[in-house]
């Protein structure tokens, strides 16, 4: 019996893409033990959403922490009032999309509560998404296998102790995949395939790969639902 699953670290509001994997999935494995990595290509604590100026980052601030910290470790920051800035500024920017009122709530929901680590807002984040695209599928944590390797060799341990017989990947994934530990471990890798739609948008010319309370804001859970199938 096929089983596909996805592997993937627990990110903020994460963008579209994301969710059309778990939409073709059957479970999805949080990988929370990695370390947090705070660069120029970090998602862990951030996405873009889109301003009159253009793209800008939403971000969570955090403490800072040691370099081999893993994100299931990582606490908010208490110096800033990060969680009013974020509000005021997706209000600023969205208050004038079609659907604000309806997504607004969620958001206002989320964050109301009074998570300590990064990985419980996040995964809190992706939980609220998962249900406004009514995406429902088994949820694991890497934090909770056993694993001894790293990098694909730590994949397929995670893969083989949940049954998988097929791995679904991002194709950012291509740079440093390994095929012959998957093939060994008799696991189908299988390639995303993921054009991202035009939909509306507020402020002029389309703007992809936002986070994803950028298509609810504009089209609606009910719109935004078909949209993500369509593709």
């Amino acid at each position: 019996m096929r089983k596909t699953v996805v592997i993937h670290q627990p990110d903020f509001l994460s963008y579209l893409g994301f969710f059309h994997r778990l939409l073709h999935s059957d479970l999805y494995i949080v990988l929370d033990d990695v370390q947090f990595v705070k660069s120029n290509n970090s998602w862990t604590h951030r996405d873009k959403i889109k301003t009159q100026n253009g793209d800008q980052w939403l971000t969570i601030n955090v403490k800072k922490a040691s370099r081999d910290t893993n994100i299931n470790e990582i606490l908010f920051s208490d110096t800033i009032n990060w969680k009013k800035q974020n509000l005021d500024l997706l209000k600023q920017n969205y208050r004038k999309a079609e659907y604000f009122d309806e997504i607004f709530p969620y958001l206002e929901k989320l964050y109301s509560h009074d998570y300590e680590k990064l990985s419980e807002f996040n995964m809190a984040s992706i939980l609220m998404l998962m249900e406004l695209f009514d995406i429902k599928i088994d949820i694991v944590y890497s934090s909770t296998l056993k694993t001894t390797q790293a990098k694909s060799e730590r994949l397929v341990e995670l893969l083989t102790q949940v049954d998988a017989t097929h791995y679904l990947s991002g194709v950012g994934a291509r740079d440093y995949h390994k095929d012959e530990p998957f093939d060994t471990a008799g696991l189908k890798v299988v390639w995303q395939e993921f054009k991202h739609p035009i939909y509306p948008q507020l402020h002029g010319e389309f703007i992809p790969y936002l986070s994803s309370i950028d298509i609810l804001f504009n089209c609606g859970i009910k719109r935004s639902r078909e949209i993500l199938r369509s593709i």
